[in-house]
Protein backbone atom coordinates (compact mmCIF):
# COMPACT_ATOMS: atom_id res chain seq x y z
CA UNK A 1 0.00 0.00 0.00
CA UNK A 2 1.27 3.43 -0.95
CA UNK A 3 0.59 5.93 1.86
CA UNK A 4 0.77 9.72 1.69
CA UNK A 5 2.04 11.03 5.03
CA UNK A 6 1.35 14.67 5.82
CA UNK A 7 1.50 16.80 8.95
CA UNK A 8 1.30 20.37 10.18
CA UNK A 9 -0.63 21.82 7.27
CA UNK A 10 -1.45 24.86 9.39
CA UNK A 11 -4.25 26.25 7.25
CA UNK A 12 -2.02 26.65 4.19
CA UNK A 13 -4.22 25.47 1.34
CA UNK A 14 -1.78 26.44 -1.40
CA UNK A 15 0.94 24.23 0.07
CA UNK A 16 -1.50 21.37 0.67
CA UNK A 17 -2.80 21.45 -2.88
CA UNK A 18 0.75 21.47 -4.24
CA UNK A 19 1.53 18.37 -2.17
CA UNK A 20 -1.61 16.54 -3.24
CA UNK A 21 -0.92 17.27 -6.90
CA UNK A 22 2.74 16.26 -6.68
CA UNK A 23 2.12 13.09 -4.68
CA UNK A 24 0.56 11.22 -7.59
CA UNK A 25 -1.49 8.12 -6.86
CA UNK A 26 -1.70 6.84 -3.29
CA UNK A 27 -3.88 4.29 -1.52
CA UNK A 28 -4.25 5.98 1.87
CA UNK A 29 -3.43 9.17 3.73
CA UNK A 30 -2.07 9.49 7.25
CA UNK A 31 -2.45 13.07 8.49
CA UNK A 32 -0.59 13.59 11.74
CA UNK A 33 -2.39 16.70 12.96
CA UNK A 34 -2.42 20.48 13.02
CA UNK A 35 -4.60 21.01 10.00
CA UNK A 36 -5.31 24.54 11.24
CA UNK A 37 -3.42 27.30 13.05
CA UNK A 38 -1.10 30.03 11.75
CA UNK A 39 -2.43 30.13 8.17
CA UNK A 40 -5.36 31.80 6.40
CA UNK A 41 -7.34 28.77 5.10
CA UNK A 42 -8.68 26.70 8.01
CA UNK A 43 -12.01 25.60 6.52
CA UNK A 44 -10.54 24.96 3.11
CA UNK A 45 -7.78 22.75 4.54
CA UNK A 46 -10.19 20.79 6.72
CA UNK A 47 -12.44 20.24 3.72
CA UNK A 48 -9.57 19.11 1.51
CA UNK A 49 -8.23 16.68 4.10
CA UNK A 50 -11.70 15.28 4.81
CA UNK A 51 -12.16 14.55 1.11
CA UNK A 52 -9.14 12.24 0.93
CA UNK A 53 -10.05 8.57 0.61
CA UNK A 54 -8.88 6.00 3.17
CA UNK A 55 -7.94 8.79 5.58
CA UNK A 56 -6.54 8.40 9.08
CA UNK A 57 -6.26 11.80 10.75
CA UNK A 58 -5.11 13.02 14.15
CA UNK A 59 -5.76 16.17 16.14
CA UNK A 60 -2.74 18.39 16.78
CA UNK A 61 -2.15 20.92 19.53
CA UNK A 62 -3.28 23.87 17.38
CA UNK A 63 -6.38 21.97 16.34
CA UNK A 64 -7.04 21.21 20.01
CA UNK A 65 -6.59 24.88 20.90
CA UNK A 66 -9.12 25.94 18.28
CA UNK A 67 -11.73 23.49 19.62
CA UNK A 68 -11.00 24.57 23.22
CA UNK A 69 -9.77 21.22 24.50
CA UNK A 70 -6.44 22.65 25.65
CA UNK A 71 -5.60 25.94 27.34
CA UNK A 72 -3.83 28.37 25.00
CA UNK A 73 -2.12 30.15 27.90
CA UNK A 74 1.03 28.15 27.15
CA UNK A 75 1.08 29.36 23.53
CA UNK A 76 3.16 32.40 22.69
CA UNK A 77 1.34 35.65 21.96
CA UNK A 78 1.44 35.33 18.17
CA UNK A 79 0.16 31.75 18.28
CA UNK A 80 -2.68 32.84 20.56
CA UNK A 81 -3.61 35.57 18.09
CA UNK A 82 -3.75 33.00 15.30
CA UNK A 83 -5.86 30.62 17.38
CA UNK A 84 -8.36 33.34 18.23
CA UNK A 85 -8.57 34.47 14.60
CA UNK A 86 -9.18 30.89 13.49
CA UNK A 87 -11.92 30.51 16.10
CA UNK A 88 -13.57 33.67 14.77
CA UNK A 89 -13.84 32.42 11.18
CA UNK A 90 -13.97 28.61 11.22
CA UNK A 91 -17.22 26.82 10.44
CA UNK A 92 -19.04 24.51 12.83
CA UNK A 93 -18.63 21.59 10.42
CA UNK A 94 -14.85 22.01 10.55
CA UNK A 95 -14.90 22.22 14.34
CA UNK A 96 -17.01 19.07 14.55
CA UNK A 97 -14.52 17.22 12.37
CA UNK A 98 -11.57 18.34 14.51
CA UNK A 99 -13.44 17.32 17.65
CA UNK A 100 -13.87 13.81 16.26
CA UNK A 101 -10.14 13.16 15.86
CA UNK A 102 -7.87 11.16 18.21
CA UNK A 103 -4.41 12.39 19.18
CA UNK A 104 -2.88 8.93 18.78
CA UNK A 105 -3.88 5.73 17.01
CA UNK A 106 -2.65 2.53 15.43
CA UNK A 107 -3.43 1.71 11.83
CA UNK A 108 -2.40 -1.45 10.01
CA UNK A 109 0.27 -2.14 12.63
CA UNK A 110 1.77 1.37 12.67
CA UNK A 111 1.58 3.91 15.50
CA UNK A 112 0.58 7.48 14.64
CA UNK A 113 0.85 10.39 17.08
CA UNK A 114 0.97 14.14 16.66
CA UNK A 115 3.69 15.07 19.15
CA UNK A 116 5.00 11.85 20.65
CA UNK A 117 3.67 8.41 21.55
CA UNK A 118 4.08 9.28 25.25
CA UNK A 119 2.33 12.67 25.21
CA UNK A 120 0.63 12.86 21.81
CA UNK A 121 -0.65 16.43 21.87
CA UNK A 122 2.20 18.41 23.35
CA UNK A 123 5.57 16.68 23.60
CA UNK A 124 8.28 17.72 21.14
CA UNK A 125 10.78 15.07 20.05
CA UNK A 126 13.83 17.30 19.80
CA UNK A 127 16.51 15.88 22.11
CA UNK A 128 18.00 12.40 22.15
CA UNK A 129 17.07 11.40 25.74
CA UNK A 130 13.41 12.36 25.21
CA UNK A 131 13.32 10.47 21.94
CA UNK A 132 14.92 7.39 23.52
CA UNK A 133 12.36 7.37 26.34
CA UNK A 134 9.49 7.46 23.85
CA UNK A 135 10.45 4.12 22.33
CA UNK A 136 8.99 2.60 25.51
CA UNK A 137 5.58 4.07 24.70
CA UNK A 138 4.71 2.25 21.49
CA UNK A 139 4.80 -1.44 20.64
CA UNK A 140 4.78 -1.34 16.84
CA UNK A 141 7.88 -1.38 14.64
CA UNK A 142 7.34 2.19 13.44
CA UNK A 143 5.81 5.36 14.87
CA UNK A 144 5.02 8.39 12.71
CA UNK A 145 4.89 11.83 14.36
CA UNK A 146 4.67 15.51 13.43
CA UNK A 147 4.66 18.64 15.64
CA UNK A 148 8.31 19.74 15.32
CA UNK A 149 8.03 20.63 11.61
CA UNK A 150 11.42 18.93 11.17
CA UNK A 151 11.78 15.91 8.86
CA UNK A 152 13.84 13.10 10.29
CA UNK A 153 14.17 9.44 11.25
CA UNK A 154 15.18 8.23 14.72
CA UNK A 155 16.37 4.64 14.60
CA UNK A 156 16.82 2.31 17.59
CA UNK A 157 18.56 -1.04 17.35
CA UNK A 158 19.22 -3.75 19.89
CA UNK A 159 22.82 -2.75 20.53
CA UNK A 160 22.39 0.91 21.47
CA UNK A 161 20.42 2.67 24.18
CA UNK A 162 20.24 5.96 22.29
CA UNK A 163 18.70 6.27 18.83
CA UNK A 164 20.52 7.43 15.74
CA UNK A 165 19.20 10.45 13.85
CA UNK A 166 18.97 10.60 10.07
CA UNK A 167 18.09 13.80 8.22
CA UNK A 168 16.92 12.36 4.91
CA UNK A 169 17.70 13.51 1.40
CA UNK A 170 14.73 14.43 -0.75
CA UNK A 171 13.43 11.99 -3.36
CA UNK A 172 15.79 9.21 -2.23
CA UNK A 173 13.95 6.06 -1.06
CA UNK A 174 15.02 4.93 2.41
CA UNK A 175 14.70 1.35 3.60
CA UNK A 176 13.26 1.47 7.11
CA UNK A 177 14.19 -1.17 9.67
CA UNK A 178 12.53 -1.65 13.06
CA UNK A 179 12.36 0.26 15.35
CA UNK A 180 12.02 3.84 14.24
CA UNK A 181 10.23 7.12 14.87
CA UNK A 182 9.62 9.05 11.65
CA UNK A 183 8.66 12.69 11.09
CA UNK A 184 7.63 13.75 7.56
CA UNK A 185 8.13 17.47 8.23
CA UNK A 186 5.55 20.19 7.71
CA UNK A 187 3.32 20.83 4.71
CA UNK A 188 2.34 24.36 5.58
CA UNK A 189 5.09 25.82 7.71
CA UNK A 190 8.50 24.07 7.42
CA UNK A 191 11.09 24.98 10.04
CA UNK A 192 14.24 23.27 8.75
CA UNK A 193 15.43 26.36 6.85
CA UNK A 194 13.79 25.04 3.70
CA UNK A 195 10.54 26.78 2.73
CA UNK A 196 9.39 24.01 0.37
CA UNK A 197 6.35 22.02 1.53
CA UNK A 198 7.38 18.67 3.03
CA UNK A 199 5.65 15.30 2.92
CA UNK A 200 6.42 11.59 2.68
CA UNK A 201 5.41 8.59 0.62
CA UNK A 202 5.57 5.27 2.49
CA UNK A 203 5.30 1.80 0.95
CA UNK A 204 3.94 -0.58 3.58
CA UNK A 205 4.97 -3.67 1.60
CA UNK A 206 8.65 -2.79 1.12
CA UNK A 207 9.06 -0.52 4.18
CA UNK A 208 10.51 2.18 1.98
CA UNK A 209 9.96 5.86 2.69
CA UNK A 210 10.58 8.72 0.31
CA UNK A 211 10.82 12.25 1.66
CA UNK A 212 9.67 14.89 -0.78
CA UNK A 213 9.66 18.69 -1.07
CA UNK A 214 7.57 20.79 -3.42
CA UNK A 215 7.52 24.50 -4.23
CA UNK A 216 4.28 26.45 -3.97
CA UNK A 217 3.12 30.06 -4.30
CA UNK A 218 4.23 31.38 -0.92
CA UNK A 219 3.48 35.00 -1.86
CA UNK A 220 -0.20 34.27 -2.39
CA UNK A 221 -0.47 32.71 1.06
CA UNK A 222 1.33 35.66 2.61
CA UNK A 223 -1.09 38.03 0.88
CA UNK A 224 -4.08 36.21 2.37
CA UNK A 225 -2.44 36.30 5.79
CA UNK A 226 -1.85 40.03 5.54
CA UNK A 227 -5.47 40.56 4.50
CA UNK A 228 -6.54 38.65 7.63
CA UNK A 229 -4.13 40.73 9.77
CA UNK A 230 -2.35 37.60 11.00
CA UNK A 231 1.00 37.97 12.83
CA UNK A 232 3.83 39.30 10.69
CA UNK A 233 6.31 36.78 12.06
CA UNK A 234 4.21 33.89 10.80
CA UNK A 235 3.94 35.57 7.41
CA UNK A 236 7.68 36.12 7.11
CA UNK A 237 8.76 32.66 8.26
CA UNK A 238 7.01 31.01 5.32
CA UNK A 239 9.60 32.40 2.92
CA UNK A 240 12.61 31.37 5.03
CA UNK A 241 11.41 28.03 6.32
CA UNK A 242 12.20 28.84 9.93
Amino acid sequence: MRVLIISDIHANLTALDAVLEAAGNFDATWCLGDIVGYGPDPDECVSRVRSLSNLTCLVGNHDAAVIDTIDIASFNLEARISVRWTQSVIKKSSLDFLKSLPDKTEVDGYTLAHGSPRHPTWEYLLDTPTIAENFNHFDTSFCFVGHTHLPGIFQLDGEHQLPSHLVPDDFVPIQLTPRAIINPGSVGQPRDRNPLAAYGIFDTETYTLEYRRIAYDIQSVQARMRAANLPRRHIHRLEIGW
